[in-house]
């Protein structure tokens, strides 16, 4: 298809033209999902598997309550820098090519936390294994975002969000598997990380035959490959209609030069959307997830939970996180994505009150324990299955064509390092403040990103991504 700058209008959107693909194409989007959600399943597991591996690395390595931070934060902070690195790297080379080299760091990472014969090292190795976390937190769902069709986006993407509580259900259990069958054993934690090089192995194979993604290299002018690549995932009517509506934008996107730093600063309606997208980010990851994701065992173990038994339990928070998820999927191709958002808020919060007041209120025993693990499960319930796939979902969808990962790089670095000081200061805060204060504090933050929610995140449910570009920028300017 002959593309040009005198393309004189904006085409009809292309969810005008029914998608009657055939069970060929339709099987060849699975596969690209399934392949590409090996990048979260891999951000999962890296992130979980330290719940577990830390008590025990604790103990071999000598941490203090400073250097169990530092450990864990470590692969935030890492995160930080890879996801705006990995965004701005899909965007200038291509969201396949990066993911390929994510999934080498990935590699790289959890063999040098596997060997760290001390607790330098391992904070690097864990800063290594995060740079490619955050790229996969920002380049696989911008990869689905681009191949879905616009009516199976939601679904489509936030399969990503499925294989990341994949990923950490499978670490919680693999460390209860590993710890009851190597018991004391000096380096049992090595066991718990190394698990972490096959999947990487397997997505790297894998992105070897994947295609690009059509968006971005229509964005590229490179508009005969976006409609060999649309013909794979689409029927050829669908396929034909949906380049014309990316093809005319990505023309537009390049008088205008959206695309970086310098762009955003100067464009005000793009300006006011990271605005939106930084709190999006921020609302996320101050229900306080991470320190259940990242600590649960030890949460349970102070709630009155023997250690070995606290493994076990913990495999609930896991086992609920990926139940939700479907829920979640389910539930984003029938409810619209901020009311989901809001009904996400009220249910972590309220969650988190009662695990703060069970602390307080109830003698240490059984009683307490089996009330907090109810709450951890209540809360993952509300947290996995909503606000979670409708946070990334989101992301993936707000920002301009020509600088979506740019953008959502840029948004997920607020994310990580919000993630960064919270895994950072906990252990410090409840040993300063104790457990239930720690908690109260995430509730008074949720009550803040509710009134944020209400007052700022616009809906994109049921749109394509031209469509809602063109409604974003009428409302921001």
């Amino acid at each position: 298809m002959d593309i040009s700058k005198d393309t004189p209008q904006t085409p009809a959107p292309a969810t005008a033209v029914p998608d009657d693909a055939s069970p060929t194409v339709k099987r060849r989007l699975r596969v690209i999902t399934l392949i590409a959600t090996f990048g979260g399943l891999l951000f999962g597991y890296d992130t979980g598997v330290i719940n577990g591996a830390l008590p025990y690395m604790t103990e071999d390595l000598g941490l203090t309550p400073f250097t169990e931070g530092m450990v864990t934060s470590s692969l935030l902070l890492g995160a930080a820098l890879g996801a705006v690195t990995g965004g701005r790297l899909s965007d200038g080379r291509g969201r396949r090519r990066t993911i390929l080299v994510l999934a080498v760091v990935f590699f790289v990472g959890a063999l040098g936390c596997t060997l760290a014969p001390n607790t330098a090292v391992m904070v690097v190795a864990r800063f290594v294994l995060g740079l490619a976390v955050g790229g996969a937190s920002v380049t696989v769902p911008v990869y689905l975002a681009e191949v879905s069709p616009a009516e199976r986006r939601g679904a489509l993407v936030t399969r990503n969000e499925l294989m990341i509580v994949s990923g950490q259900l499978l670490a919680f259990t693999s460390n209860a598997i590993i710890a009851r069958v190597g018991g004391e054993s000096g380096g049992v934690w090595r066991w718990m990380l190394v698990i972490a090089t096959i999947p990487a192995v397997v997505l790297w194979f894998g992105m070897l035959v994947m295609p690009e993604s059509p968006r971005w290299l229509a964005s590229q002018s490179r508009f005969g490959e976006a409609l060999e690549v649309l013909k794979h995932v689409r029927s050829q009517q669908r396929a034909e209609a949906e380049l014309a509506e990316v093809s005319s934008l990505a023309v537009k996107d390049e008088e205008q030069k959206l695309g970086g730093w310098q762009d955003m600063k100067s464009t005000p309606w793009v300006r006011k959307l990271m605005f939106v997208g930084f709190g999006i980010a921020i609302v996320q990851q101050i229900t306080g997830v991470n320190t259940i994701m990242y600590y649960g065992t030890q949460i349970l173990t102070d709630a009155g939970f023997a250690a070995d038994s606290a493994l076990t339990a913990n495999i609930a928070n896991g086992v609920i996180s990926v139940l939700a998820t479907f829920v979640g999927i389910w539930l984003l191709g029938r409810v619209a994505r901020r009311p989901m958002l809001m009904a996400g808020q009220m249910g972590t919060t309220a969650a988190l009150l009662l695990i703060g007041v069970f602390s307080l209120a109830l003698p240490s025993g059984d009683g307490r324990a089996y009330a907090v693990l109810a709450m951890t499960v209540t809360f993952l319930a509300f947290q996995q299955g909503a606000i979670s796939p409708v946070t990334w979902l989101m992301l993936s969808e707000i920002f301009p064509m020509r600088m979506r990962g740019f953008g959502m790089g840029v948004a997920a670095v607020v994310l990580w390092l919000t993630n960064f000081v919270i895994g950072l200061v906990f252990p410090s805060l409840v040993d300063g403040i104790g457990i239930s204060n720690t908690f109260f504090l995430f509730v008074l933050a949720g009550l803040f990103s509710l009134a944020f929610v209400k007052r700022y995140v616009p809906e994109t449910k049921g749109r394509t991504l031209e469509t809602l570009e063109a409604e974003l920028k009428a409302r921001f300017s």
